[in-house]
């Protein structure tokens, strides 16, 4: 089941027809209290979310969804007018899996919403995490610098889990940059050394676990300092 936040009613119902034709099951809400009530009856194994909404906006509603652990998960993508680099960032950051800019043409979108299931439904099974004074439990959604709980961004998170999943491997900024933010690695995109950076502060003395492979990208030690 695919829900789209929508508030254009004609857009809205445009895009779940669309959907229906390429074997999707989809649903259109116009108002984020009538889409979380949905959430809250059955959770959506994607969701579509304008950024422009009445009464709030398309960030607010990403952030509650990335800030519930049943929902976490979800993959999203943005649903915008806005084609700015900042909105796209803004919307990367606060956890969308992807960003699609209106007008768009529906075998694109069916085309994202594929690739972005693809990629999500063969994440491996998640466990738990302990590397020197890090535990990590994703699951859980639970982060821990010497049994002291510790607050990340979904991004951070995100990218924290990735790490501890491939400890000991060397990892590319390609790879990091396609698996967390959807993008290509530009020479001039600063966004991974930035969280990265963020990252290793928000954990103390476990930020020493992220080692930085020069010329190559990053990697999380297999075992502690």
């Amino acid at each position: 089941m695919i829900y789209l936040l929508e508030d254009d009613e004609s857009i809205r119902k445009l895009v779940v027809y669309a959907l229906g034709t390429q074997g999707f099951e989809a649903e259109g809400f116009g108002d984020p209290d009538s889409f979380r009530a949905a959430v809250k009856r059955r959770a959506p194994e994607l969701v579509l979310l304008d950024i422009m909404l009445p009464g709030g906006d398309g960030i607010t509603e990403l952030k509650r969804i990335r800030s519930t652990p049943a929902t976490a998960r979800i993959p999203v993508i943005m649903l915008t007018a806005k084609d700015t680099e900042y909105d796209r960032v803004e919307g990367l950051d606060a956890g969308a899996d992807d960003y699609i800019s209106k007008p768009f043409g529906m075998m694109e979108l069916a085309a994202r919403i594929r690739a972005l299931l693809r990629r999500t439904s063969g994440a491996p099974a998640q466990t738990e995490y302990r590397i020197g004074p890090l535990f990590l439990c994703p699951d859980r959604h639970e982060i821990r610098v010497g049994g002291e709980d510790v607050t990340l961004t979904y991004k951070e998170f995100t990218l924290l889990c990735y790490l501890c999943e491939n400890r000991g491997i060397a990892l590319t900024r390609a790879a990091i940059m396609d698996r967390i933010w959807g993008l290509e690695a530009e020479p001039e995109n600063r966004t991974l050394d930035v969280h990265i950076r963020t990252l290793r502060s928000k954990l103390g003395e476990a930020g020493a676990l992220i080692e930085t492979i020069r010329g190559i990208g990053y990697r999380m030690r297999a075992e502690g300092v």
